[in-house]
């Protein structure tokens, strides 16, 4: 259970990053040591987040061995019911807070990842790695054949798009998280997922990997871009930067603001966050592998620090709910969004604190988080598959 210690610590670390976009200043409005923990969180959480989805998967259709015959039917019977709830509960979120809302996404992501929860590690980083190279460039494509009448046409017929403003076309390539360039980041950690983290070896090897794809995306990317290569989205303001800011009440964003932007195909060199670009995958998921492995390592190694970290890590036991909850707590408390009028820490820090209390409560009583139990309710037919 150590190595799935560490991963909720990892996953607990993605919520916290969430709720620095989402509650904390504006990157504007911060310095020093708070503007890289603004511009980290911005882009890597949710990317993080995303590929813990990917090694989630792999807890449900098999760890380092998949399941098969009537056990393999069931599991992803229970990723197909987790896809759709999902999928209907980010709907019903996102016709409050709008496309900001990443669960629905979750749900696509699910769906599209069923084919391939039965691969070796290896096929699923080679896949991984195809996608980082390939649909960044046909997403890019794609958009620009996307004129508003043709988008128009498409929304026209889709009963999620009179739902919310997130409708097929947002799920699959215009939103915030599009399915073609995000699946990148979830058969990434789907390939995690089938390795034994535990081992000295493939954790040097994994530190090594994540470092190297950090290394070479990013300094590729500033070589070949500039100094903006890396700049954020969210510098641009609030209505571009992916998950740059959350929406109060029923406020809208541009439904394609997480799509190319700028249309000029030297954007496709830099690796800003949510800039969805070849070399933003690849660096990001380098993020990603330091900070799943990092935090393993630490509470492999370090038992103090496993004791100390435990109220933290409950939080990454219930990471839907902590997420949802932030969410459900900004309408009830109006606490203001990360915007420009809004310059404080304060709201933030208690937001955190707030969560790290509730899970450290919770999971003294309870396995599971509340929606989480929901959730794992919700899947109980599967087992009638035969």
């Amino acid at each position: 259970m150590g190595r799935l210690v560490g991963v909720d610590l990892a996953r607990a670390l993605a919520v916290f990053g969430m709720y620095v976009v989402h509650i904390g200043p504006p990157l504007s409005a911060t310095h020093g040591v708070a503007s890289w923990i603004r511009y980290m969180s911005d882009g890597h959480s949710s990317v993080l987040f995303a590929t813990l989805a990917g090694f989630s998967l792999m807890l449900l259709a098999g760890r380092r061995e998949p399941k098969t015959g009537l056990a393999g039917r069931q599991a992803r019977a229970r990723i197909a019911i987790r896809a759709v709830i999902l999928l209907a509960l980010g709907t019903v979120m996102a016709m409050e807070y709008g496309g900001v809302i990443i669960l629905g996404f979750y749900g696509v992501y699910f769906l599209l990842a069923l084919p391939l929860v039965r691969l070796s590690a290896r096929t699923l980083a080679i896949i991984a790695a195809a996608f980082a190279l390939v649909t960044p460039q046909l997403a890019f494509v794609l958009t620009s054949l996307l004129t508003p009448s043709v988008q128009q046409s498409i929304n026209t017929y889709d009963p999620l798009r009179h739902l919310s403003e997130v409708g097929v076309l947002d799920l699959l390539l215009t939103g915030f998280y599009p399915a073609l360039t995000w699946m990148s980041f979830v058969i990434a950690g789907m390939a995690l997922g089938r390795l034994d983290l535990s081992c000295g070896t493939i954790q040097k090897r994994l530190a090594a990997l994540g470092a190297t794809l950090t290394a070479a995306a990013y300094g590729m990317s500033l070589l070949l871009a500039g100094k903006g290569a890396l700049r954020s989205l969210a510098e641009d303001g609030p209505s571009s930067g992916g998950s740059g800011s959350m929406p109060t009440g029923s406020g809208s964003m541009p439904a394609d603001a997480g799509s190319f932007p700028d249309m000029s195909a030297s954007f496709l060199l830099k690796a800003g966050p949510h800039s969805g670009t070849t070399f933003d995958i690849i660096g990001s998921v380098g993020v990603a592998i330091l900070v799943v492995v990092g935090a393993t390592v630490l509470l492999d190694r370090l038992p103090r620090l496993r004791r100390l970290a435990k109220p933290v890590i409950a939080v990454g036991t219930m990471s839907l709910t902590a997420y949802v909850g932030h969410f459900l707590a900004q309408t009830a408390l109006s606490t203001p969004a990360g915007t420009g009028t809004q310059q404080s820490w304060l709201p933030l820090i208690l937001y955190v604190l707030g969560a790290i209390l509730f899970a450290a409560i919770w999971s003294r009583f309870f396995r599971r988080g509340p929606l989480e139990y929901l959730l794992n309710a919700a899947t109980k037919p599967a087992k009638h598959i035969r």
